[in-house]
């Protein structure tokens, strides 16, 4: 079988982005590979044009290109025939594709195409609970309803997206993203740097970036030598037109919490898994994800996470055994979960054997990959009926 992707993503040097969408689809293709499938991946919005081999991979790199007027159409049609006619040249049995901002609205594409719902424009917005581009929405939806079937990373990003555009649930299907264990491991999860917390992600309000800053200054109140690291891109707030998050964590942060937090930017994908490591506690007090990948990869490194309790994240962690599920805004109990690691180190260790026992079960690539696998023939055997 012949699968491909087509991703604005991925993890490689000469690709200009790579975040959770792009490393779920790596991890993904690497499996599908190593079960002896073909996959190409299609790369748009890039720099230049190139074919590139990686690991089994095939990627093509397909550049950005403007138009007098209606970029978002003539670019989609640009798009569409490159990739029917590689579709036609290399028999691609299927193809995938995200639902962010609809980018396959307009494609009339010559192999069925499955949608995974890493999280539309509109579903992040029901749950920031702002309002959508109407532009945005009609894209998603064409691209949504063009789609022969939907596979959903967790129940609860599937089931809020079929609530919002009418999507058939019936073709639906929920598989996790995974993670190739065998790169996640941690020889000495009882070292670490004592009550010392890190957050993972883009510096963005719907992170829920400006309550850990509350929840921070709150645990600093018991623990005046704890540490927040930050790894992530900063972003502009949508809420104040601030160009900087990073800025109103500053001034919500008191004065000795700002002397114990490092903000070290966005670094190489290869060097966060040392500083998971080397950290206590790992948080991720989101209010808008479809899974959340930074969460299953702490887990696999043995470390205890507290993180959001909305929907998804209950998929990923029973509270209280491999992990402690709080939502963001009860900053007095969020804290708390954390003191409660750093002062049980016990817990930690028990709480971080049972994370990685979990991911075992529920996240290893190869098991999904099989489930991918079962899926998209499923997909092709309908679209030929």
């Amino acid at each position: 079988m012949h699968i491909a992707f087509l991703t604005s993503e991925y993890p490689h040097p000469k690709v200009s982005h790579a975040a959770g969408i792009g490393t779920s689809i790596k991890n993904l293709a690497d499996a599908l590979v190593n079960k002896g499938e073909q996959v190409t991946v299609f790369v748009y919005h890039q720099d230049t044009s190139e074919i590139i081999k990686d690991q089994g991979v095939t990627i093509h790199l397909i550049p950005k290109k403007k138009s007098p007027f209606f970029t978002w159409y003539f670019y989609r049609k640009k798009l569409r025939d490159y990739i029917n006619t590689v579709i036609e040249q290399q028999k691609i049995d299927v193809i995938e594709a995200p639902d962010w901002t609809g980018i396959t609205a307009f494609m009339k594409l010559k192999a069925p195409l499955v949608i995974r719902l890493h999280g539309s424009d509109a579903y992040f917005c029901k749950l920031e609970k702002r309002r959508q581009k109407f532009k945005n929405f009609v894209f998603e939806k064409l691209a949504l309803q063009s789609a022969s079937a939907y596979i959903a990373p967790t129940t609860f990003a599937g089931e809020e997206t079929a609530k919002i555009f009418g999507l058939n649930r019936n073709k639906i299907k929920t598989i996790h993203n995974g993670l190739q264990l065998t790169h996640f491991e941690n020889q000495t999860p009882k070292v670490y740097q004592e009550k010392t917390i890190l957050y993972i992600g883009t510096i963005i309000r719907k992170k829920g970036v400006l309550e850990l800053a509350e929840i921070f200054n709150t645990i600093l109140e018991t623990e005046p030598n704890a540490k927040l690291k930050l790894i992530g891109s900063d972003a502009p707030d949508i809420i104040t037109g601030q160009p900087s998050t990073y800025a109103l964590m500053q001034s919500i942060f008191s004065d000795q919490a700002k002397k114990n937090v490092a903000y070290l930017g966005k670094i190489p994908y290869s060097d966060v898994k040392a500083h998971i490591k080397k950290v206590h506690v790992c948080t991720f007090p989101s209010f808008a994800e479809t899974l959340g990948m930074v969460t299953i990869e702490s887990m696999a490194l043995q470390k205890p996470v507290v993180n959001t309790s909305i929907g998804w994240a209950q998929e990923l962690i029973d509270d209280g055994v491999n992990g402690f599920l709080v939502h963001p805004s009860n900053i007095e109990g969020y804290s708390k979960a954390i003191l409660r690691l750093f002062n049980d180190s016990e817990l930690s260790a028990t709480i971080g054997r049972a994370a990685r026992k979990k991911t075992e079960l529920s996240f290893d690539i190869n098991s999904i990959a099989d489930k991918n696998i079962t899926f998209y023939k499923s997909v092709i055997l309908d679209a030929k009926a």
